[in-house]
């Protein structure tokens, strides 16, 4: 397994990945939209996404969103997006990949990383098992919608 910074270059296995994600959290299929997002992540460099490959196939990614702490007055990041394909599931790909994001927060001395996910996610025992705390802290959301 290798894991590096997404590039331009990644984008067609990284748009199979996406769009399995989004279909995972019951969002329609719809890989011009997300060609045409992550296109615009990766131009505007305003995300910093790992995607893993194995034997040369996109398996996973992960992207994390940089937030900032007006408390600590410290950098931080949002793990807003995991997914590793079905097929590669149960190979420490998503465990290796949020790895590579603390290993990132650790080098750039962050506050730390924040992970938003659904409340019913399978994959928060593996967030638990890597260190990460639920915080009890009350969350609201505005939507415009």
């Amino acid at each position: 397994m290798t894991i590096y910074h997404a590039q331009l270059r990644d984008l067609e296995g990284l748009i199979n990945l996406f769009d399995g994600y989004r279909v995972f959290y019951k969002q329609d299929s719809n890989p011009a939209a997300v060609k045409r997002f992550l296109t615009q992540r990766i131009v505007k460099n305003d995300s910093i996404i790992y995607i893993a490959y194995v034997n040369d196939e996109a398996a996973g990614f992960t992207q994390l969103y940089p937030l900032l702490s007006s408390v600590s007055m410290k950098p931080m990041y949002l793990l807003n997006d995991l997914y590793v394909h079905s097929k590669f599931r149960g190979q420490g790909i998503g465990e290796a990949l949020i790895n590579r994001a603390k290993h990132l927060c650790q080098s750039e001395n962050n506050k730390g990383m924040a992970i938003q996910t659904a409340f019913d996610n399978p994959a928060q025992q593996l967030y638990e098992r890597l260190g990460f705390v639920k915080d009890s802290d009350l969350h609201f959301f505005w939507s415009n919608k």
